[in-house]
């Protein structure tokens, strides 16, 4: 996620961190060569061009227009959903280290210690199943063989969950928990878990592909027949403002694209390592130990 001061005048124009034009450049070169083939056409045969009326591209411009608003809104929601389910994520995850710390038995520092770190492991492998990463980082917090189970399973944020809950039965068990708290804290992994589903019903459920096939071929059409129903009334000035329209419908479909993915790790997703982080540093608090500093952003993106 880009994260930087508000640029303001002048720092708008040339501002590229966390700008859609990199991506959009090539398909705006094609847009300005066709236009530019338009006003030589319109040159070269100014008796034989034919006329096309900018009538029903204003027309056009609108609805896509609209349609285009409407996509965005549709993706900006489920990159906000996203964000709420992590910044839930970070609340309940709080929650849990306070009730492990202060309701787990002091003869059981060892069991506080692991149940402890597992909080932290659900977040690396949430985290790494949303992104199709390697489990690695997960099993940095988990005890020995972690890494092994981690790597048998799929589901990797339901392993450690699963571990967790085998913790605290087997206190229970033992009669080191009461039934009361052993109901508090596996209320705490159920909101976990709550919170992976939610997560990976917006990572498997793309927005229809059929509306965003039909958008991105409007958008397409628009932009490369407008400049030979512009080319008669501006001439030369044709390719200018076809570059303006282009920038504005390209980028708004391109910017809906990357919207689209909000775990993904493109420039405007979502920073979940930098969430990740701070479960690390309320895990090492509650541990008593030193924590790791908070990420920060290179370059303005904060990962």
């Amino acid at each position: 996620m880009i994260v930087r001061p508000r640029p303001n005048g002048l720092v708008l124009l040339y501002a590229m961190r966390g700008s859609v034009l990199p991506i959009i450049a090539p398909r705006l070169a094609l847009v300005l060569a066709i236009a530019v083939a338009a006003v030589a056409l319109h040159q070269l045969w100014p008796g034989h061009f034919p006329q096309i009326s900018p009538a029903p591209f204003t027309l056009l411009g609108l609805g896509v227009s609209i349609f285009l608003g409407f996509r965005n809104n549709a993706c900006y929601e489920r990159w906000w959903e996203g964000r709420k389910q992590w910044g839930a994520l970070v609340s309940v995850s709080r929650a849990l280290l306070r009730d492990i710390v202060t309701l787990l038995p002091e003869a059981e520092a060892a069991a506080k210690r692991r149940a402890a770190a597992r909080v932290a492991a659900f977040a690396h492998a949430l985290r790494d199943q949303l992104r199709g990463a390697p489990p690695a980082p997960a099993a940095d917090w988990l005890p020995a063989g972690g890494q092994a189970r981690l790597n048998a399973r799929r589901n990797r944020g339901l392993l450690v969950q699963e571990v967790q809950a085998e913790e605290f039965t087997a206190l229970y068990r033992q009669g080191a928990l009461s039934d009361i708290l052993l109901t508090r804290l596996c209320a705490h992994l159920d909101d976990m878990t709550a919170i992976q589903t939610a997560c990976e019903r917006l990572h498997n459920t793309p927005l229809p592909f059929a509306y965003s096939l039909m958008l991105h071929r409007s958008v397409w059409l628009f932009c490369l027949i407008l400049p030979f129903a512009m080319v008669d009334s501006l001439n030369i000035v044709t390719p200018v403002l076809s570059l303006v329209l282009a920038y504005a419908f390209l980028g708004l479909d391109a910017l809906g694209e990357e919207l689209e993915e909000p775990f993904a790790q493109t420039d405007n997703a979502l920073p979940l390592d930098a969430i990740v982080r701070v479960i690390e540093i309320s895990t090492q608090e509650a541990l008593g130990e030193p924590p790791p500093p908070p990420l920060a952003p290179t370059d303005f993106l904060l990962l």
